[in-house]
C-alpha cells in the first residue's frame, strides 16, 4: 500500500525536491546571501524531516478509506455496502457512491436473472412432467407386449429417453436440493437394486450381469437424492462395460462406521491423467470420446449433489482393470444439522 502511495505522488514529491533545489542554487548563487554550507546542510536536512513527518501522516490520513474497503473485500459477505467507511475527501465520497451505485444495479440485475431462472426451472419441470405422461403409456404397452423381440429393442431406447428426461428433472431441482432433502434410515442396497431394476432392459440388451456382495446395511440419507446418484453411476457402469461383463455392487463398513457403497465394472478402465478431473463439467475423456454418447455432466451432476447431502465420491481405476466408484455415507450427517440451524 505505501509503496502504490509514494509511486501515486511521485509528482508532488519531484515539485518539492526541485524546489529544495531551486531554494539551494539561489542561495549559492545570489552573492548577496552568504550562508555556510553547513547552515545549508542543515537547511535541507530540516526541510527533508518536515516533508517525511508530512508525508507519512498524509499517508496515514489519505489511505484510511482504501485500507477498510481493502479490509472489506478481504472478508466480503451480503451487508458489505452497510460496512462501507465514512469518506473523508472528495475522492472516497465519489468512490463511496459509485460502489453504492453498482451495487444497487448488479442486485438489481442478479434479481432479474434469478427471476428468469425460476421461470427457466418452472418451465423445464412443467415440461417433464408434461412429457412424462406419453413415457408411461409407452412404457405400458411395451409391458403388454414384452414377448415381441421389436419391443425389447424398443424398450431399451425407451429407456435411453426416460433417463434423460428425468435426469432433467433433477437438474432443475437441484437449486432447491436444500428445501427438498428428508434424512431417513434406509438400506444402502435396497436402493441400488431399485435402480438397477430400471436400468434392467439396458443390462439384457447388452448382456450385462449385476451381482451384489457384502451385507445391506443401514445409512442415514437421503433416499431420492441418493438414488439420483446411484443412477449416475450405475448408468456409467453400464454405458462401458463390455458385452458379457460384470458389475458388482458391494458394501463395507469402515473401523470408523462410515458405510461405503462400492459400484464396480469391467471396462476399459479411466488412465491416471484423467482421474482428476472426471467429476468436472463437461470433461468425457478418452472413453467418453469412443463413446460418443457421454456428456461429461452424469460425474459431475453426482458429485455436485454427494456434496450437498454429505456422500464422499471416491474413483479407483486403472487401464484394462475396470471402474470402482466408492460411496461414503458418514456415520452422522451434519448437513441436516447444519440445515436446521439455518432454517430455524
Amino acid at each position: 500500500m505505501f509503496i502504490r502511495y509514494v509511486s501515486s505522488m511521485k509528482s508532488w514529491i519531484l515539485l518539492f525536491m526541485m524546489l529544495l533545489g531551486f531554494t539551494d542554487l539561489l542561495i549559492l548563487l545570489d552573492k548577496g546571501i552568504s550562508i555556510k554550507i553547513g547552515s545549508i546542510v542543515y537547511l535541507n536536512v530540516l526541510f527533508l524531516l518536515s516533508f517525511i513527518c508530512f508525508f507519512i501522516w498524509r499517508y496515514r490520513k489519505e489511505t484510511k478509506y482504501t485500507t477498510a474497503l481493502v479490509a472489506i473485500t478481504e472478508e466480503m459477505n451480503d451487508d458489505w455496502l452497510e460496512t462501507l467507511p465514512r469518506p473523508e475527501y472528495l475522492r472516497d465520497e465519489v468512490t463511496s457512491e459509485v460502489l453504492r451505485t453498482a451495487a444497487i444495479f448488479f442486485r438489481q440485475k442478479l434479481s432479474d436473472c434469478k427471476r428468469a431462472h425460476l421461470i427457466e426451472n418452472d418451465y423445464t419441470a412443467s415440461w417433464v412432467h408434461e412429457v412424462k405422461a406419453p413415457l408411461t403409456a409407452m412404457k405400458l404397452t411395451i409391458d403388454a407386449h414384452r414377448s415381441d423381440p421389436v419391443m425389447r429393442e424398443i424398450e431399451a431406447e425407451w429407456l435411453r429417453i426416460y433417463l434423460l428426461i428425468d435426469r432433467q428433472l433433477y437438474i432443475s431441482r437441484l437449486p432447491f436440493l436444500e428445501s427438498d432433502y428428508v434424512l431417513e434410515e434406509t438400506a444402502i442396497q435396497r436402493l441400488a437394486a431399485k435402480e438397477v431394476r430400471e436400468l434392467a432392459s439396458w443390462c439384457v440388451e447388452n448382456n450385462i450381469a449385476v451381482e451384489f456382495e457384502g451385507e445391506d446395511t443401514k445409512v442415514i440419507t437421503d433416499s431420492k437424492w441418493c438414488r439420483f446418484i446411484i443412477r449416475q453411476l450405475l448408468t456409467n457402469a453400464v454405458k462401458y462395460s463390455p458385452d458379457g461383463g460384470t458389475i458388482v455392487i458391494s458394501t463395507e463398513i469402515m473401523q470408523t462406521g462410515n458405510v461405503i457403497l462400492m459400484i464396480k465394472d469391467e471396462g476399459p478402465g479411466i488412465p491416471a491423467h484423467d482421474l482428476p478431473r472426471i467429476f468436472d463439467k463437461g470433461f468425457t475423456g478418452g472413453n467418453g470420446r469412443l463413446q460418443n454418447a457421454a456428456t461429461g455432466l452424469g460425474l459431475y451432476l453426482a458429485q455436485t449433489v454427494a456434496a450437498k447431502i454429505g456422500i464422499t465420491l471416491e474413483v479407483q481405476s486403472e487401464p484394462t482393470k475396470g471402474t470402482v466408484m466408492r460411496m461414503m455415507f458418514i456415520t452422522q450427517n451434519d448437513f441436516e444439522s447444519i440445515r436446521t440451524e439455518l432454517l430455524t
